[in-house]
């Protein structure tokens, strides 16, 4: 307001003959600003004016408010000017939480006159709860174009900022931006690319990608790595077995395993062995003929392996298939024939066989629970699968393939992912893999409704110390307590008092180095720290008198910690 304030001298006056000359005067020079002469009135209602030479006249307090007043109507002018001209819809409430402006845009954005909601409590027109220039009054927030929503029918982005004077809040300026419009044909975009998704996968189902690596995301060394075992291992016919962590996508390999080599005609077919019961297996993989069995189709049943040919037969989690379907599974690879259930007639296996399984198969055959000559068999060439924890810069690519599919799915609309939540999906091991990344991008689509996804919409396994780092942490830590204790207890009982060689993990005599290689044998040392622990796992769960449940409460971890160890230790 003071650069629209005029020059004191403008006001002077000179008709000294009109003053009273009893009411006390004080003299200021010409070049004192209006504004610092303002402060001057509070013992006279003028003030003479003087340089060095002779008296110049007096500035009178009624000029002084005159001008003032005009100035302030300047301003008014040009900020109620500004405030239309801005073209939001803008609101000012006062510390009494009542509207004291409220602009054009405001009227037709909220179809509220100014006449009705001027002079009245904000909260007699919006929910409270939904009012933001509410919550800036209370609690000094302040927010920049954030989606807002004061009315369900209503949406808009928001800026909003308290009004301070003196270091206190006076009140609150909101300016809205309409964008219902923009959100409900957002909407209808989401749905009808949607339904284009949707007929580009019925379009996909009857042209099949030329891509065979296409729904394989990601370009970790790893990863190209594994595609050019790929490329390699499609210029045979040879049988494949693909061996990772549950999770992975092993289906996905073994189909551009398939894609790279068949036609697009060729079926590939795929069979779970884990999910089919032992009574029906055989007839699943080999078909039967009319009257196999009681309750058989009377017309007879294909098998998988005849639905496979001139393709592939892709058997899953191949570590389930029952020992008595093994060894029949061996001949068909072997002879290229088999028996469908209740036939005479053999017939001709045609395909290729691709295997796959998240188990140890070597340990299984050790306990004679896969059989070693159909192991070779299978294994004539191997495809090893990386887990996600060690490709984790494909985590990138993954998610935003998985936010694509959900957020269409959904309907979300899905703006930004901050950084915080990539710093977390890179730090977490993901024991589940691709599929349990999936899972987890599914949650934050779901969960994000306002186009941001949010640290707290993650799981508990990712926002808090993993869950392995916690037993590895809490074990170790019991487990050297109580090896402190027996110490302390060996040393008490060689004789009290007598002074002891400071120790910390184990005096260098101690050490027995009849073999002096296995020291630099990082396998021999930690197979000798896991029958060390496992001794002393045995030791403790003794003294427990076998509950697990007591043992997992003194060693300070939980009953699932405890039940993963003893089963890595073998026990």
């Amino acid at each position: 307001m003071k650069h629209l304030l005029p020059e004191l001298m403008s006001l002077l006056r000179t008709d000294m003959d009109i003053l009273d000359t009893d009411l006390p005067t004080l003299t200021i020079p010409s070049s004192t600003s209006l504004v610092d002469a303002f402060c001057l009135f509070n013992t006279s209602s003028y003030l003479f004016i003087q340089d060095d030479g002779p008296l110049l006249g007096y500035i009178a307090v009624s000029d002084v408010l005159h001008a003032m007043m005009h100035a302030h109507r300047l301003i008014e002018a040009y900020f109620e000017t500004t405030l239309e001209t801005a073209g939001s819809a803008l609101t000012l409430i006062n510390e009494d939480a009542k509207v004291a402006y409220w602009t054009t845009g405001a009227e037709h954005v909220f179809s509220i006159s100014k006449k009705d909601i001027i002079g009245q409590p904000a909260a007699d027109f919006f929910p409270p709860d939904r009012l933001q220039s509410l919550k800036t009054l209370y609690t000094g927030e302040t927010v920049y174009r954030k989606q807002h929503q004061p009315r369900p029918d209503l949406f808009a982005l928001i800026n909003a900022r308290p009004v301070q004077l003196d270091g206190h809040i006076v009140g609150a300026v909101a300016a809205e931006v309409d964008i219902t419009t923009e959100i409900r044909l957002h909407q209808e975009l989401l749905h009808m690319t949607s339904k284009v998704q949707h007929l580009e996968k019925a379009v996909a189902r009857l042209r099949p990608e030329l891509d065979p690596f296409a729904r394989i995301k990601g370009s970790s060394p790893v990863i190209k790595q594994c595609m050019e075992t790929i490329r390699k291992i499609s210029t045979t016919s040879a049988t494949v077995l693909i061996l990772g962590e549950s999770g992975t996508g092993k289906e996905l390999f073994a189909k551009a395993i398939h894609d790279l080599r068949e036609l697009q005609t060729a079926p590939f077919i795929a069979i779970n062995c884990g999910a089919i019961p032992a009574s029906l297996f055989e007839s699943e993989l080999f078909g039967y003929e009319k009257g196999a069995f009681s309750g058989a189709d009377p017309k007879g049943k294909k098998g998988k392996i005849e639905l496979a040919e001139g393709g592939t037969l892709f058997l899953d989690e191949i570590g389930e298939m029952p020992l008595e379907l093994q060894v029949k599974l061996l001949r068909v690879l072997q002879e290229k024939s088999y028996f469908p259930v209740g036939g005479t007639r053999m017939n001709q296996a045609n395909c290729r066989i691709i295997a796959a399984t998240n188990q140890n198969l070597m340990s299984m055959i050790a306990r004679n629970q896969f059989r070693e000559d159909l192991y070779y068999r299978l294994n004539v060439i191997n495809l090893v699968i990386p887990p996600l924890r060690m490709r984790k810069e494909d985590i990138y690519e993954l998610t935003q393939t998985f936010l694509q599919e959900f957020s269409l799915l959904y309907n979300r609309h899905i703006e930004l992912v901050p950084p915080e939540v990539f710093k977390l999906l890179f730090q977490y091991d993901w024991p589940g893999n691709v599929r349990e990344l999936r899972n987890v991008i599914e949650r934050l689509t779901i969960l994000t409704t306002d186009g941001e996804v949010k640290q707290e919409y993650l799981p508990d396994t990712l926002t808090s110390l993993t869950m392995q780092e916690q037993s590895e942490i809490q074990l170790t830590s019991g487990i050297h307590s109580h090896e402190s204790n027996e110490y302390q207890q060996r040393q008490d009982s060689a004789g009290a008092g007598a002074e002891q060689e400071p120790r910390t993990v184990a005096n260098v005599d101690e050490l027995d180095t009849s073999d002096d290689s296995e020291l630099v044998s990082g396998v021999t040392y930690q197979q000798k720290l896991d029958t060390y622990e496992a001794q002393l796992l045995i030791q403790y769960l003794k003294a427990a008198g076998g509950n697990k449940r007591t043992l997992a409460k003194h060693l300070g971890i939980s009953r699932a910690t405890l039940y993963n160890r003893m089963k890595r230790l073998g026990l």
